[in-house]
């Protein structure tokens, strides 16, 4: 009896669970497991994101998101002039910001009048710019139009080394390399381009090489130039070209120091690093001191928050050099597999790391391009991800907080179901993880991207001609406020 008893116990158990199972399963959230798996080789997410993640307590519910969202929607942006321009104001749903990129516009405008002079662009992003994708369209748009010749800023090693084509590079595998993804006290201060690299292996020979690429405006190293950082001992390196081998020291006495390769365009080099196991390596830079230049500073699993580690007097002293006029912020992918919809804390987060670049590179223009849209599966439907929108606003919201410019990526492709429509038409412009776009698609955000810059600079050379004409006096530069409704970090 105690045998059946315990039979029909244990059975009845069972089925009440299976019961319960496929009760609970209706009332379940669509996407508690992913509906494809994912290939986690090379994926790094980084650390800061993970902490902001799960620190941030504070959740909104549906009512208060919403009427935060429609006070913000109906509320009049209204700039102070700058320099006696002033763009015409916007709404919070249409806002672009061009105001904010004045002093950007301006050395368009100078360049454009002197071909001599040199606007510079740094580029951060995600994996959606791995291998230069989406960055060498925007180049080359910039200097089709306003000349210029070279890749610019190019690291080390490289994840996308392989894969890019506008400048071909190989390195030896002993290289130690830290990145802001995954350190957090580095051995030296991370460079402009978020790693710092080490030639510390005294038993063999430790190398990067360098070879032009096929893009247009891209087919010759120009003014090859090393940047290295601080150290208290003295190195070599050894350039071979061609034939020929250059013996050079490096003199590590200032925060960041350059060495010129060569003063002229190279193919191809090679530098073999030579009693150099304390000295920073940051990377190289290749560009013709004219024109356009823009770097590409992409990193696959990167949120943009460690950008926020930066030792401003690195970067400022990177500046003193490379001179930038605007940098970009292209974030997103890595931002949306967090089952929230309440981004108050990533824009706190991004908010902190904008304010690190204000302080790092003084009186930078800064421009932030949203989330694009992702289609997840729904029900065996492919739908835009309920999160895209959300974060796409929260974006939007602390650019304008911390007066950036601001290109609404989702909606320039499309909108709602737009990545579906990438994917599945003929030919394809984006892949089938309805994530990231492939070579076709990338040029088409790139020229989109480029669309949209330009447009502003276009407005921006009729208001300074009309104010030339006019006569207008430059009153002196204060802070552009929304109109009428407060706006704080933690609206959304």
């Amino acid at each position: 009896m105690n045998t059946k008893s315990y039979f029909f116990q244990s059975f009845s158990i069972v089925a009440l669970a299976l019961v319960a199972f496929i009760g609970f399963k209706q009332i379940l959230p669509d996407k508690i497991f992913s509906d494809s798996k994912l290939d986690s080789k090379n994926i790094l997410i980084d650390s800061l994101l993970l902490e902001s993640v799960a620190q941030d307590s504070l959740s909104l519910d549906d009512d208060s998101i919403a009427e935060s969202e429609r006070k913000l929607n109906q509320q009049k942006i209204v700039f102070d002039e700058t320099e006696g321009i002033e763009f015409p104001a916007e709404t919070f749903e249409d806002y672009k910001g061009y105001q904010y990129l004045i002093s950007f516009y301006e050395k368009l405008y100078q360049l454009e009048k002197n071909p001599q002079n040199k606007v510079r662009i740094a580029y951060y992003g995600d994996s959606m710019t791995d291998g230069d994708l989406i960055v060498q369209d925007v180049r080359t748009n910039y200097q089709e139009r306003f000349g210029g010749n070279g890749v610019g800023f190019v690291s080390i090693t490289s994840e996308s080394a392989a894969s890019r084509g506008s400048v071909k590079s190989t390195y030896s595998k002993n290289w130690k390399t830290q990145s802001y993804l995954n350190v957090k006290r580095p051995t030296s201060p991370f460079g402009v381009n978020g790693h710092v690299f080490f030639a510390n292996d005294k038993s063999n020979s430790t190398w990067v090489q360098y070879e032009a690429g096929l893009n247009k405006f891209s087919t010759s190293l120009d003014n090859a130039t090393l940047f290295y950082g601080y150290s208290a001992k003295t190195g070599k390196v050894n350039f071979i070209i061609g034939k020929d081998t250059i013996k050079k020291s490096l003199s590590p006495n200032n925060l960041v120091n350059t060495l010129k390769v060569s003063s002229g365009s190279l193919k191809a080099f090679k530098a073999n690093f030579v009693q150099a196991d304390s000295i920073p390596i940051y990377g190289f830079n290749f560009d013709n001191g004219a024109g356009v230049h823009v770097d590409n500073f992409s990193q696959r699993g990167n949120s943009g928050l460690p950008i926020s580690m930066f030792n401003a007097d690195v970067m400022r002293a990177f500046n003193n050099s490379l001179k930038y006029d605007l940098i970009i912020l292209h974030y997103g992918t890595n931002v949306l597999n967090y089952g929230t919809k309440n981004y108050s804390w990533y824009e706190k987060g991004m908010t902190k790391t904008v304010n690190k670049i204000k302080e790092s590179f003084p009186g930078v223009s800064i421009l932030i391009v949203s989330t694009a849209d992702k289609s997840t599966k729904y029900d065996m439907e492919m739908k835009t991800d309920s999160a895209v929108v959300p974060l796409m606003k929260a974006q939007k919201h602390y650019a304008l907080e911390t007066q950036a410019g601001f290109v609404n990526l989702y909606t320039l492709m499309g909108g709602d179901g737009s990545m579906i429509k990438w994917v599945d038409e003929t030919p394809a412009k984006a892949n089938k993880d309805y994530t990231h776009f492939n070579q076709r698609g990338a040029k088409a955000i790139g020229n989109l991207l480029y669309g949209q810059l330009n447009k502003g600079y276009e407005e921006y050379k009729k208001l300074r001609e009309k104010r030339d004409a006019e006569g207008t006096k430059p009153k002196p530069v204060r802070r552009a406020k929304p109109d009428s409704v407060s706006v704080t970090t933690d609206s959304l």
